[in-house]
């Protein structure tokens, strides 16, 4: 069995590349929602049951069949086998939702096979495997060892063209900086209903119409980072951390990812800062809203909760994970 954490995309840095390097990438593991999968061989074909069918959509069902089959034929090619599997998904959490389901459902069913052949590789040459980590390594290094992650981006000689993960081959970006998260910050995920999620061609085509983006929106970026959030992290300082998200949210390619969002994505943003927040940020292209707090957690959950009483959706407080993946048994 293995559990894994999940992730939030707090934001990808260079997407201009003047500089010979292109995508970079921040991110924090977080412990709640996470996956937990059991897996089993010796079967005729690959068979893949929920344990909990709870709020189980047929878009969730579709997706986590598609990336479970992929990983398990690009394993079962590296191993040289044709061999067939049991998965058991005991827990699971929205795929598209900007909490990096794929890379985690990807790499956990990679992780789970080579252990069960008596193999074990580190998360970045897994990643490889199963075609992960070809924009943002913030997924793999959430998977390998959890915190708040930095990574540096790709290489333009090795990456020429500004894709998302889905649609890259590249290998997964080295990791420039590893922190641990402070335990006493809350992290209040909200995740509202999309009527339509960024995937697939639709992502494909925004990084198209978009990129590059203006070198001094980069430059921009890049300072807020290191001078502002980074430090914030290390410090244990809550206010300039949530200040460098909220700035963040109107910077770079982040500024593109949270004008796509719908009007009622925007108010729940303004609002759960209005409430007390210290900062409020969109998970990649979103649905998932997270808030920074630690402790007003109550007020900023009932804010969010009113303000989702007639929508579809779910509210979870969790805290960062300052570890990666585990395998049990």
């Amino acid at each position: 069995m293995i559990e894994t954490p999940s992730r939030l995309h707090v934001t990808l840095i260079d997407l201009n590349g003047k500089y010979g390097r292109i995508d970079g990438g921040v991110g924090i593991t977080i412990r709640e929602p996470k996956l937990i999968l059991e897996a089993e061989n010796g079967y005729e074909s690959n068979e893949i049951i929920f344990t909990n069918s709870t709020n189980l959509n047929s878009g969730i069902l579709n997706d986590y069949h598609v990336k479970i089959n992929n990983a398990i034929i690009k394993t079962n090619q590296f191993l040289g086998l044709n061999e067939n599997y049991h998965f058991n998904i005991r827990e699971y959490y929205p795929s598209h939702s900007g909490l990096g389901s794929g890379t985690q459902l990807s790499l956990a069913v990679a992780k789970l096979i080579l252990k069960i052949n008596g193999q074990d590789l580190p998360a970045n040459e897994i990643a490889g495997i199963v075609g992960r980590g070809g924009t943002s390594g913030i997924g793999v290094a959430s998977f390998d060892h959890g915190g708040f992650i930095v990574d540096g981006g790709h290489k333009t000689i090795f990456k020429h063209d500004f894709l998302p993960s889905s649609a890259s081959k590249a290998s997964p970006p080295p990791i420039l900086a590893k922190y641990d998260f402070p335990k006493d910050w809350n992290l209040i995920l909200v995740i509202p209903q999309a009527e339509r999620k960024v995937s697939g061609d639709h992502e494909v085509n925004i990084f198209q119409e978009y990129c590059p983006i203006p070198l001094m929106e980069v430059q921009k970026l890049t300072y807020i980072l290191l001078m502002k959030m980074m430090p914030a992290v290390v410090e244990g300082d809550l206010d300039d951390f949530g200040q460098a998200v909220n700035i963040i949210q109107g910077v770079g390619f982040k500024k593109i990812e949270s004008d796509l969002q719908n009007s009622f994505t925007n108010y729940l943003i303004e609002s759960l800062r209005s409430a007390g927040a210290s900062g409020v940020g969109l998970s990649s292209f979103g649905p998932t809203i997270y808030a920074v707090t630690d402790t007003n957690t109550k007020d900023i959950c009932r804010t969010a909760r009113s303000l989702m009483k007639d929508k579809e959706g779910e509210i979870i407080s969790s805290k960062a994970q300052n570890s990666g993946a585990i395998i049990k048994g």
